[in-house]
């Protein structure tokens, strides 16, 4: 984990301990990257509720309540999915805005319209969800480190 990822998480902390503002998480491609990077800042149980990690399609239904249908419909590599996974994390956990992240980190799994590098994001607090659509380039941990690091400056805007 890098110094830079490491200071965006403090970076975050403090923006959501000075909301008083607690985060879920809900990791697909990043396996669980971006609660790692939060639970390296000491003191983060004040603001980090928990984090999902939702790697097949069975635990995106069963854990954060996306529909099986959306997933079919859309693909998991989505927005509307990448919505209903944060959604899902703040409606399963006791948080006040929750983040999502879910894509393709390679070096397969690419489908028509969806190359290597496509992340879908998503941010919500209340009833404001937005999310996001990028293609990274790189390997596949160059794409994961990039997806952490947008999820988390994304959530600061989002919050701000």
């Amino acid at each position: 984990m890098t110094n830079d990822i490491i200071d965006l998480a403090a970076r975050v902390g403090r923006a959501l301990q000075d909301k008083g503002l607690l985060l879920a998480t809900a990791e697909s491609c990043t396996g669980g990257g971006v609660a790692q990077a939060i639970t390296e800042i000491a003191g983060s149980t004040g603001w980090f509720d928990c984090g999902f990690v939702t790697y097949s399609n069975a635990s995106k239904t069963e854990l954060l309540d996306v529909s099986a249908a959306l997933i079919a419909q859309l693909g998991t590599v989505s927005e509307e999915v990448a919505a209903a996974m944060a959604q899902g994390a703040l409606a399963n956990s006791n948080a006040h805005v929750a983040l999502s992240t879910t894509g393709i980190a390679g070096p397969t799994g690419a489908v028509p319209g969806k190359p290597v590098g496509t992340v879908c994001f998503g941010w919500t607090r209340g009833e404001h969800t937005h999310t996001e659509r990028l293609v990274f380039t790189g390997d596949r941990q160059s794409v994961r480190e990039q997806t952490v690091i947008h999820s988390l400056q994304g959530l600061l805007r989002f919050i701000e």
